[in-house]
């Protein structure tokens, strides 16, 4: 059985858009691109969807908690779930938030970072070093609830499939760029509605499959 870890953030979590500020809602297991994924590969793959609300790449977020860092607990995550075939990261979408203060290239590089802790010689993997995939988010769509959060937001996700694509091909591994599937919502222009999981899932199925067969 070919293992996968799925490494993201609210959208991998499976969070519905938000139409009233603070409450997050979660879309049934059946419906998330996860499974969709996992039910298109089929039962000689297995999918781990570890997806957390406000993730971000590799950035301290002192309102949220410093857990939110998605360098802080990726090896940990790495290492319960190994051995590994592949490493799914989808991640970006928080970074743009304006408190950052983070360019789109910052942000591709903080995702390339978790790409560089996968190949890190010094810290052998069981089962050897697995395949990277690096999906660049959706840039965000129209801001209701969440405007004063993201300002500025929109116009740099515009750059994000540019420049993970560079960041992919500097560390030699897989890209895929959602915003060419998929768009982000209407309600809150940064989660995805229901119409766009599986249209996700098929994408990252068809890239699964000419990666690790």
């Amino acid at each position: 059985m070919k293992n996968i870890l799925c490494y993201g953030d609210s959208n991998t979590w499976g969070a519905r858009p938000l139409t009233v500020f603070g409450e997050i809602h979660r879309y049934p297991l059946q419906l998330r691109w996860t499974t969709v994924l996992q039910q298109q590969l089929g039962p000689a793959y297995h999918v781990v969807a570890e997806g957390l609300n406000n993730r971000t790449t590799a950035f301290d977020d002192e309102i949220e908690g410093r857990h939110k860092n998605g360098q802080r607990h990726f090896f940990a995550c790495i290492e319960s779930h190994m051995p590994l075939d592949l490493v799914i990261i989808m991640l970006g979408t928080n970074d743009l938030k304006s408190r950052f203060g983070k360019s789109s290239w910052d942000i591709a590089c903080g995702a390339g970072s978790l790409l560089d802790i996968l190949a890190n010689p010094a810290k052998p993997l069981v089962g050897g070093q697995p395949e990277r995939l690096l999906i660049s988010p959706p840039p965000l769509g129209k801001l209701e609830l969440l405007a004063a959060n993201f300002e500025g937001g929109p116009e740099k996700s515009m750059a994000f499939a540019e420049n993970y694509e560079k960041i992919s091909s500097l560390r030699g591994c897989h890209f895929l760029d959602a915003g060419a599937h998929i768009t982000t919502s209407d309600v809150d222009g940064v989660h995805f509605d229901e119409d766009q999981l599986t249209p996700l899932g098929l994408a990252v199925a068809d890239t699964v499959r000419q990666i690790i067969g």
